[in-house]
């Protein structure tokens, strides 16, 4: 880690939008784990559709933002230059995580949706 991305040398609100942009990725890779693991099962519930919704909005999103995570410049607004990514990959790892995990996103989706439903097993 460098030292402007270490945290002690970013202010109180950097180090919060940083925590908040990594909850927020942490929540649309768990929905991408969740629509493979629906894919790949042939179950569906509330929660693939909750996955698909926000996946598909997050997709849309960024590709206003050409191709980029929309908070990435809202980060270095308050303050936090290193990109959330280049915190755990190398800056060229980083800069491909956007399009190859919207890449599997909606691959999982498509085969979400294209997978029979399996009957709810009965108690």
């Amino acid at each position: 880690m460098t030292e402007a991305a270490a945290p002690a040398t970013l202010s109180p609100l950097a180090r919060a939008f940083r925590l908040a942009h990594a909850l927020i990725a942490v929540g649309f890779l768990t929905a991408i784990a969740h629509v493979w693991r629906c894919a790949l099962t042939g179950r569906r519930d509330r929660l693939l559709r909750w996955s698909i919704t926000s996946l598909a909005a997050e997709g849309a999103v960024v590709a206003l933002n050409r191709g980029d995570c929309p908070l990435g410049p809202l980060q270095a607004r308050v303050g936090d230059p290193v990109p959330l990514f280049e915190l755990v990959l190398s800056p060229r790892a980083a800069g491909r995580a956007v399009p190859v995990l919207g890449a599997v996103a909606a691959c999982g989706i498509l085969l979400a949706l294209r997978t029979p439903r399996r009957p709810r097993a009965r108690a």
